[in-house]
């Protein structure tokens, strides 16, 4: 992954935020991203958004305003991810997205643009500052 992303020539961030699927080759590889990357983070903070924003502060993200709670999280300098959570309830289960900038795929292959995304998954789980009551 570092490999390919030391290689590639800086572009501007474009602002436009890309789904997975709408990555090359992305819809292809769909359903392992959102049982990797994305379903645990509706598992995880469904029930409680806030910690979603206070885990991302602790690895640099910034609080966005989507959803109930959004954050961007730098996964790499130039590649952050934004991490979108819909509060569950009696009739809807919690949601989540994750979504690239669409510069993303200048960066690194779809397929490394998964792991990213499921690594940087993995960092908000192992997070454990939402549990604390006295983190700003």
């Amino acid at each position: 992954m570092l490999a390919h992303y030391s290689k590639a020539e800086p572009v501007e961030r474009t602002g436009i935020l890309v789904g997975f699927r709408d990555l090359p080759g992305g819809y292809a590889y769909e359903g392992a991203f959102l049982r990797r990357a994305v379903f645990p983070v509706a598992e995880m903070f469904g029930s409680d958004p806030e910690a979603l924003v206070k885990a991302a502060k602790v690895l640099n993200g910034i609080r966005l305003s989507h959803g109930d709670a959004s954050v961007e999280l730098p996964a790499l300098p130039k590649v952050p991810l934004t991490y979108i959570l819909w509060r569950g309830n009696d009739e809807f289960q919690p949601s989540a997205s994750v979504l690239f900038d669409a510069s993303a795929s200048n960066y690194l292959p779809t397929e490394d643009l998964a792991v990213l995304a499921e690594l940087a998954t993995l960092r908000l789980k192992h997070v454990d500052c939402y549990k604390k009551p006295n983190l700003k």
